[in-house]
């Protein structure tokens, strides 16, 4: 599989949420250690931030709450706000969410309706990231809780992962073409979607029963190889794949697994395995006890969290 050994479009702002505030850093400084915002964004008064992303030049912030998805600019001052009707009078069990384009002109948003009690189904909308209005939007056939999504760094698309619990997971792709969304659902619902390699060559899952990960070349989500625990060293009737880690760059993408002590506690190490050839490298010191917070860059650099809720940039993999 020949591809670039660097991202074709490197990610350049991530957010986080502390103390209240939306707050960006930006990761061409190429700061290690932790991270100081280079602008916190305040959402409006009494709103819930659920999903949040910032523009790339640092001017306007989008986010979801449980009712809508808003645009605040770095000041504060609202811009538009986004109501999902009718407002839901569920408060679990739902996660909206939000992602910017790698252009900054759409917003993708996915509103988990049927978990929302709205009387309608899950939708998957794209909002004109200027306005607030709908440019395109379509009925997915899933009763998700929330939904994980990665926009392609170099042919438009959105990839969503809609987390449906004890159901599985789906997986669909699209692109806005003509005003419209063109949707492409993958086969399955029993894969869960964990990366896509920063050259957009392809993408890795994790299986819903976390037997195993796997693989798989964009867009056509043929699997070129998949591991099972087994492959790690570990016993697979005791030990799980966890649904995290991503891609540390374009050949190398981390793998996390989770088992138990005798006295039950909970364990986990991260592993980094070749993507060209699925060859393990062995395992890799994350420096955090928690699998989910851990977020490979692409570049060779990986977020963990500070305890004071900012990043922590690290390398040296």
């Amino acid at each position: 599989m020949a591809h670039p050994t660097h991202p074709t479009h490197p990610l350049k702002v991530v957010t986080r949420l502390v103390d209240g505030g939306i707050c960006a850093y930006d990761l061409d400084a190429g700061d290690l250690g932790v991270l100081s915002p280079s602008v916190v964004c305040r959402p409006s008064a009494g709103d819930d931030v659920v999903e949040h992303a910032v523009s790339a030049d640092l001017q306007r912030a989008y986010y979801t709450t449980l009712d809508a998805a808003v645009c605040v600019t770095a000041g504060g001052a609202e811009v538009w706000r986004s109501d999902f009707e009718p407002r839901s009078e569920h408060r679990m069990g739902h996660r909206p969410g939000c992602v910017l384009s790698l252009d900054g002109s759409t917003v993708w948003v996915y509103r988990p309706d049927v978990m929302a009690g709205r009387g309608g189904p899950d939708r998957w909308a794209a909002l004109d990231a200027a306005t607030g209005a709908v440019v395109a939007q379509t009925d997915l056939r899933t009763v998700g809780h929330g939904g994980e999504q990665f926009p392609h760094p170099v042919d438009g698309h959105v990839l969503l992962d809609v987390g449906e619990g004890q159901d599985g997971s789906v997986v669909y792709r699209a692109r806005l073409v003509e005003g419209r969304m063109d949707l492409v659902r993958y086969p399955g619902d029993d894969r869960c979607l964990i990366g896509l390699s920063p050259d957009g060559s392809h993408f890795t899952t994790v299986a819903h029963d976390q037997s195993d990960v796997a693989l798989h070349t964009y867009p056509d989500g043929e699997v070129t190889f998949a591991l099972s625990v087994d492959a790690f060293g570990h016993d697979p009737d005791e030990i799980y794949v966890e649904w995290s880690g991503g891609y540390l760059s374009t050949d190398t993408v981390v793998v996390s697994l989770m088992g138990e002590t005798e006295d039950e506690q909970e364990w986990f190490r991260h592993y980094l395995v070749d993507v060209q050839s699925g060859r393990i490298h062995g395992e890799f010191d994350a420096h955090t006890d928690n699998p989910y917070d851990i977020r490979p860059l692409g570049d060779g650099s990986w977020l963990t969290t500070d305890p004071s809720g900012h990043p922590v940039r690290r390398t040296g993999a």
